[in-house]
């Protein structure tokens, strides 16, 4: 074996073990469809359970879950060897690949779900904007009202009768997006750091938190931005409906732990001790500690004790740039931390991230960078607040 990787080495690996084959960029793949489904499940509790208070967020959510899902599967096009290849999955379905079809339901929550609610949504609003512009704009403008110009009463009812059941048929859709993302970890039975039937809720219920949480931070961000007051209301709600996730997925996670300390079988020392020194890190202080014993504590605090909303407005924003650093850790520890130890729990690896490479950390930055970057020009195009200040 080469010095260079022997040095990565403790203990005894299996010469394929010893560089992993799931980089960075597969970690940023199961964040990225998190924080899709978690921002479309904040905007449906507007649309279908009347929750009146999360209005000012809602289309900020369906467009951040848009510019998310855009990117989405861009890491593992990158990933792969041959990207152009991966355009024969819809060609020749082969629906024994838990893989292969999920880019079946990706396109169906894209283009069936999202982009269609967000289309009627905005339909009034596009053709409105298409009447009082000229020139290239209008045309612009006509082209994504897809050249209809009804405005009336009826017509309205219909965009809102249809979103309504999209919005409907979407949230079951948004758990199957990333509960299949988590049944791909948890369906891989030779790796027992992955091989739980936990694994498709746990990725589900933290999906939901990090995209709650990410939207919380856009809305404040966007109303510092604007130099408009933050509607209390609104984040004081969202914050509670964040603490109510935080602390199922913080629960489910900690019975998939007492499940592993209880059954302890020939995998459990090999993990323990991968927590004890190569994950301490990542898995006991950020994704544990910081990432939610800290967060839960300080949402509890705004729930039982009466602060000022400067105080709760800066808790809000702590905790929402926390609990998006310990998702993603959460992330990083079943990517990454699922291949550091050998099959034979004899030894393990260490993973090198290389920085300006096609898996490199670079990379990974900058696909962390797009998706914002594509809900400036959505916002741009299609501004979230529109209603909220015609109101």
């Amino acid at each position: 074996m080469h010095e260079s990787l022997t040095s990565l080495v403790q203990g005894f690996m299996y010469p394929n073990e010893v560089e992993l084959q799931w980089s960075v960029l597969v970690v940023l793949y199961p964040y990225l469809t998190g924080l899709v489904a978690g921002a479309f499940i904040l905007a449906s509790l507007e649309r279908v359970f009347r929750v009146e208070a999360v209005k000012p967020t809602y289309r900020l959510a369906l467009l951040t879950a848009l510019a998310f899902l855009i990117v989405a599967p861009l890491p593992l096009q990158l990933h792969l060897g041959h990207p152009e290849r991966s355009l024969e999955m819809y060609l020749t379905p082969h629906t024994s690949s838990a893989m292969a079809m999920f880019g079946f339901v990706y396109l169906w929550y894209l283009m069936a779900v999202l982009v269609l609610e967000i289309w009627l949504d905005y339909r009034a609003d596009i053709v409105t904007t298409a009447r009082a512009s000229k020139g290239l704009k209008r045309q612009l403008y006509r082209a994504m009202a897809l050249w209809s110009d009804d405005l009336s009463e009826e017509s309205r009812r219909l965009d809102d009768k249809v979103g309504y059941i999209l919005t409907i048929i979407g949230i079951p859709s948004a758990f199957l997006l990333h509960g299949y993302v988590g049944f791909i970890f948890g369906s891989i039975k030779a790796n027992p750091w992955w091989s739980t039937p936990l694994m498709p809720i746990v990725f589900l219920f933290s999906a939901i938190v990090s995209g709650i949480a990410l939207v919380l931070l856009m809305y404040m961000a966007t109303c510092v931005a604007k130099r408009v007051p933050i509607d209390m209301r609104c984040v004081d709600t969202i914050a509670k409906y964040l603490f109510y996730a935080f602390i199922i997925d913080f629960t489910l996670e900690g019975i998939d732990l007492l499940h592993r300390m209880y059954e302890a079988d020939e995998s459990f020392k090999s993990l323990d001790f991968m927590v004890k020194t190569k994950l301490f890190v990542s898995q006991i202080l950020l994704q544990v500690i910081f990432g939610g014993l800290v967060p839960i504590l300080l949402l509890a605090i705004t729930q039982v004790v009466k602060l000022s909303e400067q105080a709760r407005k800066a808790i809000y924003a702590v905790c929402g740039a926390l609990t998006l650093v310990g998702i993603l850790a959460m992330r990083w520890n079943v990517v990454i931390g699922g291949q550091l130890f050998s099959k034979s729990f004899l030894g393990y690896t260490t993973y090198k991230m290389d920085f300006a490479t096609k898996e490199g950390l670079l990379p990974a930055i900058l696909l962390m960078i797009l998706p914002f970057v594509i809900l400036a020009v959505l916002v741009k195009l299609l501004p979230p607040w529109q209603e909220a200040e015609t109101e």
